[in-house]
């Protein structure tokens, strides 16, 4: 029986849906052409511009600055959360459930408005460090979560082996619990910062004067279209790192593999 070549056809399709427009965009990123509209030279003069403007390094700091922050805020609290929810077997363990997910199907939109709200309601300055509050907010879910899918596959027995040979309730849980938990609570903090440095509208909404991140420079960057070309060398640039990344941690779990008896 001839095999379809609509499955190969699909994917093939799909692929060039998706990553063509990136490609235009990387090419466009060393057109000379300052609207991208036709090829009028390779340059690399929109690269230069990148690196001569403050305002974007400046937003770029702010981002970082923020994801590092509610990433380790959120982990922290994520993780101390899913714990609670894996060992809590009281009547409201469902209530508790909505309300640690809720922040994952709630509208980023609708967020953003009830936090403003909620900083302008308490007189609290909008700025920096109004942003990392909002970011753990809603990152401290899409920890919990991940954590709580990888304390489901957990043999409490450990523990409770670790508490008969002697260990105490600080040493149980540094060497046996948390070493257990540690490819889920290093998902569930990867996710968070990318969720953090990535988020666009709850920033929105409850930035300050100053505090411009890079997602919320980018879109008044995007208001005037003199700024095009230096935002597609921006995103070649994020582009690379991406690879850069996703390929140094192939690498790392290739050679460990290797290393593995």
């Amino acid at each position: 029986m001839k095999r379809s070549r609509l499955p190969g056809l699909t994917v093939l399709i799909l692929l060039v849906f998706f990553y063509l427009p990136i490609v235009i965009l990387v090419i466009n990123s060393f057109n000379l052409h300052k609207y991208g509209g036709e090829w009028s030279g390779f340059t690399l003069k929109w690269y230069v511009r990148l690196f001569q403007d403050d305002a974007v390094w400046h937003a770029l700091r702010n981002s970082l600055i923020i994801a590092g922050v509610s990433t380790a805020a959120s982990t922290v609290l994520g993780t101390l959360a899913a714990y609670a929810l894996h060992r809590s077997n009281d009547r409201f363990q469902k209530i508790h459930h909505g309300l640690i997910y809720m922040p994952l199907v709630l509208p980023d939109i609708l967020m953003g408005m009830s936090l403003l709200l909620f900083f302008v309601a308490v007189g609290f300055q909008l700025g920096l460090t109004s942003i990392c509050i909002a970011h753990i907010t809603f990152c401290i879910s899409y920890v919990a979560m991940v954590v709580l899918a990888r304390l489901q596959d957990f043999d409490f027995s450990m523990m409770e082996a670790a508490y008969d040979l002697g260990a105490n309730s600080w040493t149980a849980t540094t060497r046996v619990l948390l070493p257990a938990l540690a490819p889920g609570i290093t998902a569930g903090a990867l996710l968070a910062f990318t969720l953090s440095i990535d988020d666009f509208v709850i920033t929105f909404f409850v930035a300050g004067p100053g505090s411009s991140t890079l997602p919320v420079h980018i879109y008044s960057m995007m208001k005037h279209s003199r700024f095009m070309p230096v935002i597609n060398a921006l995103s070649t640039l994020l582009l690379l790192v991406t690879f850069v990344a996703v390929g140094s941690s192939q690498l790392i779990n290739k050679q460990k593999g290797a290393d593995l008896p």
